[in-house]
């Protein structure tokens, strides 16, 4: 029974926690593609993810455009993530060859730890060619290993202390501070 409740208290109390804890994230991405991946957080659990591959299969070069919702597993520094975008390719053609550069819809889904600066993630990612392609459908699986460049609420932290500092800069401008002599007028 405790093993039960333990569970439940787990499950249910790690869905109130944040997505991640991170705001801009970049880094690599290596798996069946290989390239370059950067994610920024713009709502509470949501994250913008943009991804620059090239694949070892193919002759081509892949831009990727994700919206990613994160639900937290244990903590908001371990957490499991969904989403779906847009991707466009480029094909080096070979000779003879006419297939035109892809263009289509990717879905996405993986798990994502971070830790100080370091976030690492592992994802499935399907992608459907609408148009061009060598093939209709890709499979891809990749491990993106990350620099966070800005820590959750790094960004409103900074605004506080530039408001805080440039109050304060007023207030000594302005006859230095807290009138402690009260009764005194100034002139």
């Amino acid at each position: 029974m405790k093993k039960i409740i333990i569970c439940l208290f787990f499950s249910f109390g790690a869905t109130f926690l944040m997505g991640q804890s991170y705001d801009l994230a970049g880094g690599m991405r290596l798996g069946t593609d290989w390239g370059v991946t950067t994610k920024y957080r713009f709502a509470k659990k949501t994250t913008g993810e943009f991804i620059l591959q090239s694949s070892l299969q193919r002759e081509e070069l892949i831009l990727t455009a994700l919206v990613e919702q994160h639900s937290p597993l244990i903590s908001r520094r371990f957490n499991f993530y969904v989403g779906g975008g847009v991707h466009k390719g480029w094909i080096t053609p070979q000779e003879g060859e006419t297939t035109k550069d892809p263009f289509g819809l990717t879905a996405i889904a993986g798990i994502e730890f971070t830790l100080a600066r370091l976030n690492l993630t592992w994802d499935f990612k399907p992608a459907i060619n609408l148009v061009g392609g060598e093939q209709k459908l890709y499979k891809q699986t990749g491990v993106s290993i990350r620099y966070v460049f800005l820590k959750k609420n790094e960004i409103a932290k900074n605004k506080k202390r530039r408001d805080r500092m440039r109050r304060r800069a007023e207030r000594r401008a302005a006859g230095g501070g807290f009138n402690w002599r009260f009764w005194e007028k100034k002139n």
